[in-house]
């Protein structure tokens, strides 16, 4: 398989206060997001996925969406997104003044009648009439969710996500599409063959990105398969937050100090300031009823004294 030419940059989207923040019972104080997106966006994450538009009855801990959509506005260089899984949940975000709105579908019909109780195609029918209510400085993101796996459903066939893009991409083919994993059972050959197949087939397309979790362990294994492809967009939760709520079984996201760690090892610019994300992610961590996961956060703290003398032969 010929893998795409690299380049020196990526562009890593933190989602820890959409999806890391989702599953967390107990409520989190608005101000206490408000003041973790200045401290992401002060470390150099820029583009933060703060919320979705849902009923605040469906999940509760991210009702405040829009207090943070306001408030972002008075953090400098922040640019929220966010997530909406319908027609009328994204013309909300646009009048809200959203930047950036990713619409949400799942490519298995039980994973999308679990979420938002439509058939796929019906869901790509609203996509179709909220992208013709978008104002032209607004950006789209499409996110494609059980691209590769559904928690009902098992593995999906490549033809199947391929199918559903049939559809989606000719509505308006330079939007960003990311192709999610949603219950963390790809596997880097997988990723690989998934990006390759969809690069060839919509060469029209727009920007390529990669939604992973760590489930399983390989998060960071496909995020490097899908940068091997050409994918230059990635999803990442800081403190490795996360976990779908209609995924039985999906823990958290990829650690976006994972991810930060090991394009700054490659040699591939992030933009991220690693000190100042890895103090932020060890608070998000800590939050009562949090999921958090990765590894670098713990091994970049680590006191030297804590390490065993090693052994003398």
């Amino acid at each position: 398989m010929s893998h795409k030419p690299e380049t020196a940059a990526v562009e890593v989207v933190e989602v820890g206060p959409r999806d890391g923040f989702q599953g967390i019972g107990p409520f989190i104080p608005t101000q206490t997001k408000i003041a973790m997106l200045e401290r992401l966006n002060a470390a150099g994450l820029h583009r933060i996925e703060i919320g979705p538009f849902v009923s605040a009855t469906a999940v509760p801990q991210l009702r405040d969406t829009p207090e943070l959509l306001a408030a972002c506005a008075r953090i400098p260089g922040l640019i929220p997104q966010v997530l909406a899984p319908s027609e009328r949940r994204g013309k909300d975000a646009v009048q809200a003044g959203a930047p950036w709105i990713a619409f949400v579908l799942s490519v298995t019909e039980a994973h999308n009648r679990n979420n938002v109780r439509r058939h796929p195609l019906e869901s790509a029918e609203e996509y179709g009439r909220l992208l013709a209510s978008i104002p032209a400085d607004r950006s789209v993101r499409l996110n494609l969710a059980t691209s590769f796996d559904c928690p009902f459903e098992g593995r999906v066939p490549e033809e199947t996500t391929l199918a559903l893009l049939d559809r989606l991409i000719p509505m308006r083919p330079d939007v960003e599409v990311c192709l999610c994993d949603t219950t963390g059972r790809a596997d880097p050959a997988h990723v690989e063959s998934l990006f390759a197949s969809c690069m060839a087939r919509f060469p029209e397309a727009g920007v390529w990105a990669f939604h992973a979790h760590d489930t399983y362990g390989l998060g960071l294994a496909n995020v490097h398969a899908a940068y091997r492809q050409g994918v230059r967009v990635f999803d990442a939760s800081f403190g490795g937050l996360g976990g779908c709520p209609f995924a039985p079984g999906a823990t958290g996201n990829v650690a976006t100090e994972d991810v930060a760690w090991m394009f700054e090892r490659m040699g591939v610019a992030t933009g991220i300031d690693l000190d100042a994300l890895v103090a932020v992610a060890r608070e998000g961590a800590s939050l009562p009823g949090g999921m958090p996961g990765g590894r670098v956060r713990d091994a970049l703290t680590a006191r030297p004294e804590t390490c065993p003398a090693p052994a003398v032969p």
